[in-house]
């Protein structure tokens, strides 16, 4: 799964790299951008390629987009004027089984995202060393490429709006795709996020046509091999933690549960 992450991304650098459309309005400097840990229902940063609106006849653009990580299902019901029901956040979808879910088989379809991020987190629990007999600790990992360079996964979004009100605002929102854990990544968890690799976007991004189901199966173990697994501190388990601090290098897990500890 993929409940957690880092990203540095700055929503118009990132618009410059890629030769997107930045729809985001977001303006500040690189450091404003960074969040060390992204959790489900807050904001993050997407990529699209969508047709000028109302203009299905024109080349698609890359656009960067901000949406609530956690699906909502266009046809969510209202809670309240403007205000979906609350439900369990839909922040990941099994990408071999997402087709087939009915809060997910449309926007396989037709909208699909990519979802850029410096790493993940994933927990191992393991026993406690420094607690009683029995008892466990969830050590923190992080994933990362070795080289530092950013990773895109593979996500789904929709649009929700209030049917009661025909002006009101669009609710973007988006999942992350996961799949089968491949290679050394299996030593941390059994699913990982989906990479998508850059030679698969044209067809992945696709507005007007459904992805190949390839896109959607376990990819090889060259897709993850420049990813490194290493122990973070303990700080990362709480939200309300949140700087560079989070992804300090440590030897072991012992070291990191002590960092944890400050």
């Amino acid at each position: 799964m993929c409940g957690r992450y880092a990203t540095t991304t700055d929503p118009g650098r990132l618009a410059v790299e890629l030769d997107a459309i930045d729809e985001t309005g977001a303006t500040g400097d690189q450091g404003a951008f960074a969040n060390y840990n992204v959790a489900p229902t807050t904001q993050i940063l997407t990529v699209v390629e969508r047709h000028e609106h109302g203009r299905t006849d024109d080349e698609p653009a890359l656009r960067v987009r901000r949406m609530r990580w956690g699906l909502i299902p266009g046809w969510t019901k209202t809670a309240e004027p403007g205000v979906p029901v609350k439900g369990k956040p839909l922040f990941n979808a099994r990408a071999d089984k997402a087709a087939g879910a009915p809060s997910f088989r449309d926007a396989v379809k037709y909208r699909r995202c990519l979802v850029p991020m410096d790493g993940w987190y994933e927990w191992v629990v393991e026993p406690d060393a420094a607690g009683a007999k029995g008892k466990v600790a969830k050590h923190p990992y992080y994933m990362a490429n070795a080289d530092g360079s950013r990773l895109y996964m593979a996500g789904l979004w929709s649009v929700w709006r209030d049917r009661a009100k025909s002006e009101s605002e669009p609710l973007l929102s988006c999942a992350i795709l996961t799949t089968d854990a491949i290679g050394d990544l299996t030593r941390i968890h059994d699913r990982m996020p989906l990479p998508m690799p850059k030679q698969h976007w044209e067809a992945w991004l696709d507005p007007d046509h459904p992805a190949p189901a390839s896109l959607l199966a376990t990819p090889g173990a060259e897709v993850v091999a420049g990813i490194v697994a290493r122990p973070v501190p303990m700080l990362v388990n709480s939200v309300r933690n949140n700087g560079p601090e989070l992804l300090a290098r440590v030897t072991d897990q012992a070291e990191a549960g002590q960092i944890g500890l400050l």
